[in-house]
């Protein structure tokens, strides 16, 4: 049986529904106003969490380090577009409280041990590991020691590098869910890689989970009919608005849909069928839709009854059509019309 892990009052795992993440991430363009809507978006739609990411640019990153998008208008360097992405500690337990306050459980990545000092006066409830994370020993030291559930990803990990990963986590004593995840932006569909969650699954006996960037639908809904634990998406307002990872992200008609076929997935996986019972349950469709042996022609009494004197029609309550050549050579007691079913009461010998 695949481990359960908890968020708050999330089970995960155990074919329990599909967790929804929504993932923020830089959508919010430093607007911290924008970060909020960003909130009531997710909430609406109807996704489990809601999940940003935490920089502080003087704890991860330096001059040095160059745009993955050149797309900026107003940031001369990387480390200017993390200044810019920052929110104070007030600021993020302002939206860690307008999240929990919406029935939605409040993550952020971190990507500095000063982010996650910051976050863990939040209360995280579970710690996620991001794909360019999985050698930052102290960072992740630093989240074991809080005891919270881990969620890695393993878009830059070979098999190698992912157990190593699992194998120290576990080791600490803290619950883990490995997410399938291709660090490309966006992901093309022949990339996405939905084999390799029942091989995590399976592999560590684990929550599994698929971290999508394809910007699409068809990655998250394919996964959970695959029944996977989590799924975790990139959200935006819209399709042209500013930012990087726009052309990776879901709108928020797109994410209504991933919800709302995770939730028919979950009636449809939790309900299973028995074959016996629906057929005795559709007696009355299946009177309706089957049939039962009835004359070619008018038939008059005393006539025998030969091959080519009878067929099937509907409906399915009279005799049957294995019962039809047992009838050759009966006499037949009354007249029968070609528009009714033919009964064992019009047959003198039914012996």
């Amino acid at each position: 049986m695949t481990k359960q892990i908890k968020i708050n009052n999330n089970l995960i795992g155990n074919n329990h529904r599909t967790f929804i993440i929504a993932e923020v991430a830089q959508a919010h363009d430093g607007s911290l106003g924008m970060a909020h809507a960003f909130i009531d978006m997710a909430a609406e739609a109807g996704i489990d969490a809601i999940k940003f990411q935490t920089h502080i640019a003087s704890a991860e990153s330096t001059l040095d380090e160059t745009f993955r998008v050149a797309f900026s208008h107003q940031d001369q360097t990387r480390y200017d577009y993390w200044k810019r992405m920052e929110f104070t500690q007030d600021q993020w337990q302002g939206l860690a409280r307008h999240a929990n306050d919406n029935g939605l459980v409040f993550l952020s990545s971190a990507f500095s041990l000063e982010a996650v000092n910051l976050l863990k006066e939040l209360d995280m409830p579970a710690w996620k590991i991001g794909s360019g994370e999985f050698r930052s020993t102290s960072l992740i030291d630093t989240m074991l020691d809080t005891g919270k559930p881990i969620l890695l990803s393993t878009g830059m990990s070979n098999w190698d590098e992912i157990d190593n990963s699992v194998a120290y986590i576990k080791d600490k004593g803290n619950d883990v869910a490995i997410f399938q995840c291709t660090s490309q932006y966006p992901t093309p569909l022949d990339k996405v890689g939905l084999n390799n969650i029942d091989e995590i699954r399976n592999r560590y006996n684990c929550v599994a989970g698929l971290s999508d960037h394809s910007g699409t639908i068809w990655p998250s809904i394919s996964a959970m009919a695959k029944r996977v634990d989590i799924v975790e998406v990139h959200i935006t307002m819209h399709p042209k608005a500013f930012g990087p990872d726009v052309s990776s992200s879901l709108t928020t008609s797109q994410l209504k849909t991933v919800v709302e076929a995770r939730d028919a997935f979950a009636i449809m996986h939790n309900n299973p069928i028995s074959k016996d019972m629906m057929a005795s349950e559709m007696r009355e469709m299946r009177n309706l839709f089957t049939k039962s042996v009835a004359p070619k022609r008018d038939l008059s009494a005393g006539e025998v009854l030969e091959a080519g004197m009878l067929t099937l029609k509907k409906p399915g309550t009279g005799i049957p059509e294995t019962e039809m050549t047992k009838l050759y050579g009966k006499k037949l007691l009354h007249d029968v019309p070609c528009n009714v079913l033919l009964k064992y009461s019009d047959i003198i010998d039914r012996n």
